[in-house]
């Protein structure tokens, strides 16, 4: 199941993003402290994913999870892992028990909160 962060309970990973990485575009999300736009989308492009890594850095993100179906992970991880951020694939099936509605929004805010 997946976990909630609880009011009281201390940030374990106070720079990490999450990213709700997807085949026509990829949303991500950054501690709300760290930008005035803390939710992004960006394409699927070369160009697109170093400027989303151009944005994590300046965020001063250092730990990012994935959520992805399928392989459209493998070229955000290759961008991100390359300018040394520590990556990590998340399973997507697991966010099935959160509750609500979902959208590409909620998933990428979803490792934030």
């Amino acid at each position: 199941m997946a976990m909630r962060k609880h009011e009281d309970s201390p940030e374990v990973f106070p720079n990490a993003a999450g990213i709700d990485v997807g085949g026509s575009s990829h949303w991500g999300a950054v501690p709300r402290s760290a930008a005035e736009e803390p939710v992004r989308e960006f394409g699927t492009t070369t160009d697109d994913l170093h400027a989303m890594a151009d944005w994590l850095l300046a965020c001063g993100v250092d730990t990012v999870a994935l959520e992805s179906i399928g392989v459209f992970w493998i070229p955000v991880y290759e961008v991100l892992k390359r300018r040394w951020v520590t990556v990590w694939l998340v399973d997507a099936r697991q966010m099935r028990y959160v509750p609500g509605r979902k959208s590409d929004v909620q998933d990428c805010n979803g490792y934030r909160s």
